[in-house]
């Protein structure tokens, strides 16, 4: 299959037909994967529409090997998490798919990133080795070839004088940050901010007790001053983010789809509005898996927007007894 097409998707019902085929392609070819939908007697000749397709749970990747093709992968990136916690490994066969996913997503939302000068707040995604959103940050500031786009660490005063010698200059930045250190930046500093985008991507990572969106908006909203907090929504599992440009209502590039299951009968589909599990549709992920059950709670609405609540309470997403696999 042609896996660049993905990105010239224009309406669902190409969606739908390039999901399909893509199934096809990750059901033939990822053994996992297929065994999964076998368990769940959802052979590929059963599968006729997206809601058919099974979504693997994605602590699959956490204990297995998911890949759709036989070549060595060219990079691994992995998540974050606690000391002795098992953590998720994406095998990724073609650097070139996510760079693609990532820059023509942020085009379409944000436009060219050579109009900003990109500041990277993320200390706890540096420390440690095989980050993708330090991949995909470390590109945007690279192709934003502005010479005062970079990362900052812990010093705050200095990303404070950048940034209002930026602004004064009327520079547009993209201000983009965990959650802990964004917070930690306002409590010692207030500013007034014009012409900076202030995107989260979320988790206190230990750091902080956790807040309901609607709290952490409102302390950065008043701590930088600034009218709305853009987020990005994505995982190392997958190689497509979300954005959201203010009160955490996210949209997906056109290769990306977020439906919501039943939380008690995973094999169910809930109607817009209602509160469910998150289900992700990341056509990027062509070879690995395309199909993710995560563990996020939220809610689509009638346009395809969607919103994140919150995650599972139990560490396991219920319903889903095939782990043993």
């Amino acid at each position: 299959m042609d896996f660049r097409s993905i990105f010239e998707i224009k309406n669902s019902d190409e969606f739908q037909a390039k999901a399909l085929e893509v199934f096809r392609y990750q059901y033939q070819n990822n053994t996992v994967y297929r065994k999964f939908c076998s368990l769940l007697g959802k052979d590929h000749d059963k599968v006729t529409h997206i809601k058919d397709i099974p979504f693997l749970p994605i602590d699959f990747f956490k204990s297995k090997k998911i890949v759709s093709a036989s070549q060595t992968p060219t990079t691994v990136f992995t998540s974050s998490g606690t000391t002795g916690s098992v953590t998720s490994k994406h095998y990724v066969l073609d650097n070139a798919i996510y760079e693609q996913s990532y820059l023509s997503a942020f085009e379409l939302f944000y436009g060219d990133v050579s109009n900003y000068c990109v500041l990277a707040l993320l200390p706890s995604y540096l420390e440690r080795q095989g980050s993708s959103l330090i991949y995909m940050v470390d590109d945007l500031i690279k192709k934003s070839h502005h010479p005062e786009s970079g990362f900052y660490l812990n010093d705050f005063d200095l990303l404070q004088k950048k940034l209002l010698a930026l602004e004064n200059k009327g520079t547009k930045i993209l201000l983009i940050g965990v959650s802990f250190a964004l917070l930690d930046m306002v409590e010692q500093h207030s500013l007034h901010l014009k012409h900076t985008t202030i995107m989260e991507t979320g988790g206190m990572k230990g750091r902080r007790k956790e807040m309901i969106r609607e709290e952490l908006h409102a302390v950065l909203k008043k701590g930088f001053g600034v009218p709305h907090i853009h987020s990005e929504y994505g995982m190392t599992e997958l190689l497509s983010q979300g954005y959201s440009k203010g009160d955490g209502i996210f949209n997906t590039p056109p290769w990306m789809k977020i439906l919501i299951r039943d939380p008690e009968d995973p094999l169910t589909y809930l109607s817009s509005g209602k509160t469910g599990g998150i289900n992700v549709i990341d056509l990027a992920n062509v070879h690995s898996c395309s199909f993710l059950a995560t563990q996020d709670l939220g809610k689509v609405y009638p346009d395809d927007s969607f919103e994140v609540l919150g995650r599972f309470d139990n560490a396991d997403i219920r319903g889903c007894n095939l782990m043993v696999l």
